[in-house]
């Protein structure tokens, strides 16, 4: 509870990340704790805001992302479901696409902001639990939150939906989602044409 949302979202800046090794056997070595660890103990390492690598042992590869990703199937199959089927989806369904680069930069600006406005609903909880009502500033950083998430779904959506009545008042990070919405939306507009043209040109 101590940390801040900063050092929640992108890892204790203090302190250099921990190195792990992966070995052959698919074991985990925590190289700053000199013993071996589980995912289940690298997924505490990140809700505390500690950052670490992980490399091959053998080959010396950074393999971080892959083993984030274990972490998440792992999560996933203990029954505690945060990626809706829908979005699974549609995730699943940019890989290759033309367009496939624009998604980890939206995705990335797009979990910033959840993540900073989670430690908003944190404070507000613990300032309301001395009040008379213990959920006064909750409902509404909840419906921020379901404002932001509901336009994060709706961007690679043929059908964008619009705002929620009561959102917030666009911050900077809603501005940035616009231009990268619009971004896409005109590198679609710029591709469709191409294939207009090339069509028209063989037939």
């Amino acid at each position: 509870m101590g940390e801040t949302a900063k050092q929640r979202e992108s890892g204790d800046q203090t302190l250099p990340p921990v190195v792990i090794k992966k070995y052959a056997n698919r074991r985990l070595y925590n190289t700053e704790a000199s013993s071996y660890v589980t995912l289940e103990d690298l997924a505490g390492m990140v809700r505390e805001g500690r950052d670490f690598v992980v490399y091959d042992a053998k080959s010396g590869d950074d393999i971080t992302r892959g083993v984030l990703t274990q972490i998440i199937v792992e999560e996933e199959s203990k029954g505690r479901h945060l990626l809706p089927i829908p979005f699974l989806r549609q995730l699943i369904g940019l890989y290759g696409d033309s367009l496939q680069s624009l998604v980890p930069r939206y995705l990335e600006v797009a979990m910033g902001s959840f993540s900073r406005q989670q430690e908003q609903m944190r404070q507000s909880v613990e300032q309301a639990m001395g009040g008379f009502n213990p959920f006064g500033g909750l409902e509404e950083v909840s419906k921020q939150n379901m404002a932001m998430m509901e336009r994060a779904m709706s961007l690679f959506s043929p059908f964008p939906r619009k705002d929620l009545p009561g959102a917030p008042a666009p911050s900077r990070e809603a501005e940035e989602l616009e231009v990268l919405k619009a971004e896409l939306l005109a590198a679609r507009q710029q591709l469709a044409k191409l294939r207009r043209e090339a069509g028209n040109r063989d037939s």
